[in-house]
């Protein structure tokens, strides 16, 4: 697509991808400083680096936005997060929120910073959907696999916010990494807290380690690096994404769809090959304000 029209959501099918089709935009390159340990968004060059702001977008925003029909949702995003630090300095998210639903585009947001609700202002007006990622409720967790993120209890405290304030919200467990935030009860217990959060809709994924996810973990804990590189030693490499064994992959997300769907919420996995366990759309589209509700 011609770089004055907003870019098209790729993501390999054969890497089991159910996303219905979108537009995607990343208003930050580089590095995101969430630093997440687990991040494939490394594969990329345009994300490897420096974290740095498209500041064209102050501009070209708008013309980007007028070269292209509304009619699919837009992304904010697939590789970088939109509320990293940087955005709290530059307000380039902020910014194509102001001009997309300007024009009526539909807008995901995918992020695991409360500084999304800031921006409840401009959020409240759109046909907007928060996707927040809660991968676990647990400090340590979070502090070594997501050192730079906002931390699980103020997300928490982001999705209600943004609930009460009618912005349809859903969670991402995402990634659950074996032997680490794949306990039965703390799952179950995230899955309640965010019920109890307003949130609509789970989705859950497994841990896909990329090349040179064990040296970055190495470095933060040496023994974790070296049971995860044993639990994925017969794991199988597509598009550059190392999978468990079918029958682990399955075994975990059955055990998070039967505890979102008692809480009364809807469910679905990210690319584990797993659709017959969906029960509505992997993203969140279906809560976008004026879209019929998907049941798959």
């Amino acid at each position: 697509m011609s770089a004055e029209r907003l870019s098209r959501f790729n993501s390999p099918r054969q890497a089991y991808c159910t996303c219905p089709p979108k537009y995607n935009l990343n208003p930050y390159l580089g590095r995101c400083l969430h630093g997440c340990l687990y991040c494939y968004a490394v594969k990329f060059p345009s994300f490897n680096g420096p974290a740095k702001p498209r500041i064209r977008l102050l501009n070209s925003i708008e013309v980007m936005a007028s070269k292209t029909r509304p009619k699919l949702p837009v992304m904010f995003s697939d590789t970088t997060d939109p509320y990293q630090p940087l955005e709290a300095k530059y307000k380039l998210t902020r910014r194509c929120l102001e001009v997309l639903i300007k024009h009526g585009f539909p807008i995901l947001i995918v992020t695991k910073s409360d500084l999304v609700t800031r921006d409840i202002d401009l959020l409240a007006k759109g046909r907007v959907v928060v996707s927040m990622t809660v991968t676990s409720l647990s400090e340590g967790f979070s502090r070594l696999m997501e050192p730079g993120a906002s931390p699980p209890l103020r997300r928490l405290k982001a999705l209600r916010i943004l609930a009460k304030a009618g912005i349809p919200t859903v969670a991402r467990i995402d990634p659950i990494v074996p032997g680490l935030n794949d306990n039965p009860e703390d799952l179950e217990h995230l899955v309640r807290k965010l019920r109890d959060c307003g949130v609509k809709h789970v989705t859950a994924s497994t841990l896909k380690p990329v090349k040179g996810f064990y040296k970055r973990l190495a470095k933060a804990s040496p023994t974790l690096a070296e049971k995860l590189m044993e639990t994925y030693r017969d794991c199988t490499w597509i598009v550059g994404y190392c999978y468990l064994p079918a029958e682990y992959r399955l075994r975990i997300i059955r055990m998070v769809r039967e505890y979102v769907t008692e809480q009364g919420l809807t469910f679905a996995s990210c690319r584990e090959g797993f659709p017959q366990l969906n029960t509505s759309i992997c993203d969140g589209t279906a809560y976008i304000k004026g879209q019929t509700r998907l049941e798959l």
